[in-house]
């Protein structure tokens, strides 16, 4: 169930800039978050690369900075628009994240910036062996999203911020064992970084068969 300042959030685009910025300081900045995924991969422009559920293109501006091939998939028609009108280098195609139209083993990098917690636990699943599908031989699945803290004393901060700005579906997110999730899924070789006192996580994966 969305809150009203979700649904205000969603609706005028300064709000939502600004909740994001205010909540990405815990990591050091927007920039600094977008940028967490992307470490640990041997960019190449020849890599093949999904922005998973990109959303108005914050992070695609990133990746084609690393690639010349880079994809961009998204539901919203909105969303997409704007995304081409910010990142033009990037191919887009609009989609549900949990039955893409793209082939197998097409892409050597499928990369999800705070998505994947918008999503019921089924679609999630879906999504994860989406992802698994696209992906290389060796490709790498790369993502942040929110984790439960292990500092308890930034779980009332960030209880206050799921209440305020997001859905149920983030608070299964946080109690999803995403590891073993990926496992039962097929990856492997996966690493887990978290950062902001184990409130966001960056998860890398690959898939080897």
């Amino acid at each position: 169930m969305a809150t009203i300042l979700r649904d205000l959030s969603y609706r005028y685009q300064w709000l939502y800039d600004n909740i994001s910025r205010v909540a990405a300081l815990a990591v050091g900045g927007e920039q600094r978050f977008r940028e967490l995924p992307l470490g640990g991969i041997d960019w190449q422009p020849e890599l093949r690369v999904l922005d998973l559920c990109c959303g108005w293109g914050q992070s695609t501006a990133l990746l084609v900075a690393r690639s010349s091939q880079v994809t961009g998939l998204d539901a919203s028609p909105k969303s997409l628009a704007r995304a081409r009108s910010n990142v033009p280098q990037a191919t887009y195609v609009e989609a549900f994240a949990e039955s893409m139209p793209l082939a197998d083993r097409s892409f050597d990098v499928v990369h999800s910036s705070a998505a994947m917690h918008e999503m019921e636990p089924v679609q999630l699943r879906q999504i994860l062996q989406e992802a698994y599908r696209v992906l290389a031989i060796g490709g790498t699945l790369t993502l942040v999203d929110f984790h439960g803290p292990t500092n308890p004393l930034l779980w009332p901060g960030v209880a206050v911020f799921f209440w305020l700005f997001e859905t149920e579906t983030a608070w299964a997110f946080v109690q999803t064992d995403l590891i073993g999730l990926l496992e039962s899924i097929g990856f492997g070789e996966i690493v887990r970084e978290l950062h902001a006192g184990g409130s966001v996580q960056v998860v890398r994966a690959r898939r080897l068969g």
